[in-house]
């Protein structure tokens, strides 16, 4: 993990939101001036939050929601808060292939095969977590990349 020095963008954005336009550049200033000096009451510097990413691949995307269904509901029944699933974009690999073995070339036939994706973002993760996590049983379907 690394250290931040005192800077909260989101509380920032949410606070300037509300701000009339010439005024926000001034309002930020004042929110970035008051957090550091509370941040250095506290004692320094604040510690990056920590976070484990799973992403989810699957060629059946009812299979890949029952499975992405299954992490958030176990990761919420041990404590953790939970960002996802979030959609990712499709991948779709064509593949052209002549019907014929011999001299028609203009009868060709196209395969797909779409890759469906998903990612999950758990934020502040228990120890219960992890172990709801690990003994979670998933179909074999689907990829699991997991990156803390």
């Amino acid at each position: 993990m690394y250290n931040v020095e005192c800077w909260s963008l989101t509380a920032m954005k949410r606070e300037v939101a509300d701000t009339p336009g010439r005024f926000a550049m001034a309002r930020v200033w004042e929110i970035f001036v008051e957090n550091c000096l509370e941040n250095r009451r506290k004692g320094g510097k604040v510690m990056a939050k920590q976070k484990i990413r799973i992403r989810l691949k699957a060629y059946d995307h009812r299979m890949l929601d029952q499975s992405a269904e299954k992490i958030v509901e176990t990761a919420k029944r041990s404590g953790a808060s939970v960002s996802g699933p979030i959609p990712l974009p499709t991948e779709r690999s064509v593949y052209t292939v002549l019907r014929s073995v011999h001299i028609y070339k203009d009868s060709r036939e196209q395969f797909e095969m779409r890759t469906h994706k998903r990612l999950i973002d758990i934020v502040n993760p228990t120890p219960q977590t992890v172990d709801a996590l690990m003994k979670l049983d998933l179909p074999s379907g689907v990829d699991i990349e997991i990156k803390l």
